[in-house]
């Protein structure tokens, strides 16, 4: 899971209060909300991790952000705020948004390319995946990073499938490099 563990404890609480009001799923939308802009937005997390700006600012330019959001969500920005914990804001929201997943049984498979996948191949994918697990509740998370050249990594929780070019040629390296 991502996240410190004082991100995992702010996540769990927020999922518990959003059970408790029968609100987890709308406070999962706002949470993808709030993780999405964070991603986004370098500005925004720069703001968010310096120690000049206020955080009585950092929370109001927040909640004028996150405006449209729950309760429950402005809550935990003034909580966070509250105990100087703003930074993690991000990292809740990811850890909230696993906790989430991981109740309702949703699996999340994380594929890495070089390239942005096709609608065509992220559905292989899926159908391969939900194969794989046995489950029919799978998500897909594309992430993209250059530096494997090409093919792809999947990750589902623990397992992962390497069949990147740059771990081929990695391989590749190391055999030679045996051979010498």
């Amino acid at each position: 899971m991502n996240g410190s563990k004082v991100a995992i404890r702010y996540a769990k609480a927020v999922l518990q209060q959003a059970n408790d009001a029968d609100l987890a799923n709308v406070v999962f939308g706002d949470m993808q909300s709030v993780d999405a802009t964070l991603e986004e937005s370098k500005d925004l997390r720069t703001v968010l991790n310096s120690p000049v700006i206020k955080n009585s600012d950092k929370q109001e330019a927040l909640l004028k952000i996150f405006s449209a959001q729950t309760e429950n969500t402005k809550t935990l920005i003034k909580v966070l705020v509250e105990n100087k914990r703003i930074e993690a804001l991000g990292d809740v929201a990811k850890s909230y948004i696993h906790l989430y997943n991981e109740q309702q049984g949703v699996k999340v498979a994380k594929v890495t390319t070089a390239l942005p996948i096709t609608s065509e191949i992220e559905a292989q994918v899926l159908s391969k995946v939900k194969e794989l697990t046995g489950s029919d509740s799978v998500t897909l998370e594309n992430v993209i990073d250059e530096e494997i050249i090409g093919g792809f990594i999947l990750r589902v929780g623990d397992l992962q499938y390497n069949a990147s070019i740059a771990n081929k040629l990695g391989n590749l390296k190391r055999e030679f490099s045996k051979s010498l």
